[in-house]
């Protein structure tokens, strides 16, 4: 079973949070992830994927102009329907509480939706996401230094945890599907 995990990242805080993501679908046996920035991934590996999960920061309540151009490149495999049915989630980093993590999760979303995906979200029954996370995948705050001299500020330790939830519960359900379907 085939994941791709694809994110873009400035300073850091969404790779580490994608290294999660991929750590967490890892843990699931028969998996093998595909783990790459933007600048990196082939937008036509992605037809021979059964799992697609993608993330960036938010900005402004939306997704990263990097991912949203590496998005954009996906309209041969949309007009082909090669993306219908393939599992997919989404994850994201914001600089602010209350600066738009569930609006950008939202956005990343809808080009899945668009592809005929299967949106996998993070439900309540992973502790750390009743008090802390969000429904519509990993949306989490990492704050934003106070000099550019101050080293980043990285995910904490409940952030990685959501993210390796998200990856291993998208490399479960993933493997169901597949199983179902014959490979």
């Amino acid at each position: 079973m085939n994941i791709f995990v694809v994110y873009d990242s400035e300073d850091g805080h969404t790779e580490v949070l994608a290294r999660a993501v991929a750590e967490g679908a890892e843990s699931v046996a028969g998996s093998t992830v595909h783990l790459h920035h933007i600048n990196e991934a082939d937008v036509h590996e992605l037809e021979h994927m059964d799992a697609i999960i993608w993330g960036c920061p938010g900005h402004f309540g939306t997704i990263s102009a990097g991912l949203k151009v590496w998005i954009d490149k996906l309209g041969y495999l949309w007009a082909h329907g090669k993306l219908v049915d393939k599992v997919g989630a989404v994850f994201c980093t914001i600089a602010t509480e209350h600066g738009g993590a569930e609006a950008t999760l939202l956005n990343l979303i809808t080009p899945m939706l668009h592809q005929g995906m299967i949106i996998v979200g993070l439900p309540a029954n992973v502790p750390e996401n009743v008090l802390y996370g969000s429904y519509y995948g990993v949306g989490v705050t990492v704050g934003v230094e106070e000099s550019p001299e101050d080293p980043p500020n990285m995910p904490t330790e409940n952030d990685l945890r959501l993210g390796r939830a998200l990856g291993e519960r998208v490399a479960r359900l993933t493997a169901r599907f597949t199983d179902q379907r014959g490979g």
